[in-house]
């Protein structure tokens, strides 16, 4: 599958094939702009060797809508497409959360908030600490920061000067809260890099997710606003909305 500007169709078609959880489509529609650009144009990681020790992570937190994560992780050969049509049944190895001990590709089990960032901050200092190459790439949503271990693991990732982890907020503006001055203030303050992109833009997400730096973590805030077009619509549909 090519690189493109934008999401494919087929890839589309696939995110539509996942159905049972409907309730959770908006939370998983957002993150799928951010999840393709990932695997298509960032990730250093491969569905011949899914396990490789200086293979990228990418550990989705948000894992109460991992759709697009399964539909993205399909069509990149991690996994067999007709997987899709059948998640959480009995047999099925894709659940309403993500379970790394049956998936393909998928690094943590998550859906309970919170958790995602503090994880990823553990990996990056042991991925640092002998001397791999590896990123750590962690998605987490815009409400979900309101959970306190978040702010931890922003403090401490700050003053360990992650320069190997990546915070990607996915931003539908649903928090409860809200931050003075902004999402990447909060990060800013605490020494990461940050940068604002909108999540349709794929060159400049792609760019703003290519940008590291040696000595600080980089937040990554991606704007989008959840749209009916993205509930199950075919592919034809979504390129005429």
């Amino acid at each position: 599958m090519v690189t493109t500007d934008a999401v494919p169709p087929e890839v589309l078609d696939l995110v539509a094939r996942v159905t049972g959880d409907e309730k959770h489509d908006p939370s998983a529609h957002s993150t799928l702009d951010v999840v393709w650009v990932l695997y298509d144009q960032v990730l250093r990681v491969s569905p011949d060797d899914p396990q490789h020790p200086d293979r990228d992570r990418f550990l989705l937190s948000k894992g109460h809508g991992p759709a697009s994560t399964y539909a993205v992780l399909a069509a990149k050969g991690f996994f067999p497409v007709e997987w899709l049509d059948d998640v959480a049944s009995w047999s099925s190895r894709l659940g309403h959360h993500p379970d790394r001990t049956l998936v393909p590709g998928i690094e943590i089990g998550s859906g309970s908030l919170g958790h995602g960032l503090a994880i990823g901050v553990g990996l990056a200092l042991g991925l640092r600490g002998r001397g791999s190459p590896a990123r750590v790439v962690v998605l987490v949503g815009d409400a979900e920061l309101d959970e306190g271990s978040n702010h931890e693991a922003i403090a401490v990732a700050g003053r360990f000067g992650l320069g190997n982890l990546t915070c990607v907020v996915v931003d539908n503006h649903s928090d409860g809260h809200g931050w003075p001055g902004g999402i990447s203030a909060r990060f800013a303050v605490e020494g990461w890099a940050a940068a604002d992109v909108a999540a349709r833009d794929h060159a400049a997400l792609r760019e703003a997710l290519l940008r590291t730096e040696p000595d600080r973590p980089s937040v990554v805030v991606a704007d989008t606003t959840v749209t009916p077009r993205f509930a199950r619509t075919t592919a034809a549909e979504e390129v005429a909305a």
